[in-house]
């Protein structure tokens, strides 16, 4: 079934459910029997400086986050086994469960990203997923994107659970999933569809991101709250009319976002002009167009946003017209910030310095390069340019990491680069076309900066 035959919505979405709290919940020992319990598991050793405990091995594990009185677990899980399709899923999904009993975020996963070698697996797969998680299922994404170990799935969760402070969870549909943890909402919204006959790129695009609008609208949150986005597009790099499908992507983007004011009242004084959603713009397999978000509510004045442009990178929106009709609308990044922490959503980034792609046909270089640039963005000195200084982070301050890779063959080279550069965190590699046909990689993440004492979590 290709990407532009998925249904638009899941049937009968659920109707709004009780807010689920979570106050200081024990983490429960490991069910015996699990194919993956992680006490059996290598674990590398983690850097204590700050606030990330990273529990994985060769990318598969999770990492652990208390910030602002609230444990933040991210999981990447890929089955071991090499068995049916079914058998696989399940084995990676022990993961998931073993990494919520461990931590004490049973229950409480609220995003996830499926990655599937084969999407004629779909309905399977949301069946699997609806039977192991009830009336708990996150807001997940089915990506048309080969996991690079060579398996039928491979699965990217994120959970929130135990700490001081109390969590609720709002599942308002199968789409949508709040948290809600001092005054600070962050909404999930995935996956979304376009819902049109529609047969172009900018038509198609364009009625996704409405239908991204109307589910936030459907539970009371608006569109100018997003604050990350994540757009897979079949055929990133072929032709469209005249042009080029991302081309035609970014065109249906810019019209839309000059109706809104993104981040408008919380953004640094330093921080000026128009601010766009970090965001990441990926190939698929297929011909379809698949949307997700996360959208940021709150009414505390403390918490700011703040969009991060490249020192060493042009911005993508200043981008000139041989790179497209419209300039690609998305900051280079975007942190959450209170005090001194942030949580920090890296956009998928890659080789370029300026505008230019630098080491052309080099997926080592390339993959250097990508890490560079990602290190710039997020580092204490690109902070304090954008009037936020006291906060920053490192390479070693990613706690999640996705890694997509043009070319298969290119897997253990990246891989290899990433290890070096990263050492053991969670990561997921996929395989996925980037939006330029001389890219061979893009890697996004979360990276998270506390610095000092002033980063709890109340006004």
């Amino acid at each position: 079934m290709a990407l532009t035959e998925y249904p638009t919505d899941f049937p009968s979405p659920n109707p709004l459910q009780p807010a689920v709290s979570i106050t200081n919940r024990e983490p429960r020992q490991t069910a015996s029997g699990a194919a993956h319990s992680l006490h059996g598991r290598e674990k590398a050793a983690s850097k204590d400086r700050r606030m990330i405990r990273k529990e994985s091995s060769e990318g598969i594990g999770y990492s652990v986050v208390e910030l602002n009185d609230v444990r933040h677990v991210m999981a990447a899980a890929v089955p071991r086994s090499a068995g049916s399709f079914d058998e696989q899923a399940h084995d990676a999904l022990k993961t998931i469960e073993a990494v919520a009993q461990e931590e004490g975020t049973q229950g409480s996963i609220v995003k996830q990203a499926v990655f599937l070698k084969d999407i004629g697996q779909l309905d399977t797969c949301r069946k699997i997923m609806k039977d192991f998680y009830g009336k708990e299922l996150p807001a997940t994404a089915y990506i048309a994107q080969a996991p690079c170990e060579g398996k039928e799935i491979a699965i990217e969760a994120m959970g929130v659970g135990r700490g001081k402070g109390d969590v609720q969870i709002l599942r308002c549909s199968e789409k949508v999933v709040v948290t809600r943890h001092n005054d600070i909402s962050f909404v999930h919204c995935a996956p979304v569809f376009p819902e049109t006959s529609a047969t172009g790129v900018y038509d198609r695009s364009l009625n996704a991101f409405h239908c991204m609008a109307n589910a936030l609208k459907r539970h009371g949150y608006h569109f100018n709250q997003i604050i990350r986005t994540w757009l897979y597009l079949g055929d990133i790099v072929g032709p469209e009319r005249d042009t080029q499908r991302y081309i035609e992507l970014n065109r249906a983007r810019s019209d839309l976002y000059q109706n809104y004011r993104f981040a408008e009242g919380r953004t640094p004084p330093e921080v000026n002009g128009t601010v766009y959603p970090a965001s990441t713009g990926i190939g698929s397999d297929g011909r379809g167009i698949l949307m997700s978000c996360i959208a940021l509510e709150t009414s505390r004045d403390d918490v700011k946003l703040v969009p991060l442009e490249n020192p060493v990178q042009t911005s993508a929106f200043d981008y000139g017209k041989e790179y497209g009709r419209k300039s690609p609308k998305f900051a280079r990044a975007m942190a959450v910030t209170n005090g001194h922490c942030a949580t920090i959503f890296v956009s998928g980034t890659a080789s370029i310095t300026g505008s230019e792609t630098q080491f052309i046909e080099d997926i080592e270089g390339q993959t250097g390069q990508t890490l560079d640039n990602i290190a710039a963005l997020i580092g204490e000195d690109n902070f304090r340019r954008h009037g936020t200084p006291g906060i920053g982070a490192t390479l070693d301050d990613l706690a999640l990491v996705r890694v997509y890779i043009k070319r298969q063959e290119d897997f253990e080279k990246t891989r290899a680069v990433c290890q070096q550069r990263l050492g053991e965190l969670p990561i997921i590699y996929a395989v996925g076309d980037v939006c330029r046909p001389d890219l061979l990689v893009e890697i996004e993440g979360m990276a998270f900066s506390q610095q000092g004492q002033n980063c709890n979590g109340q006004k």
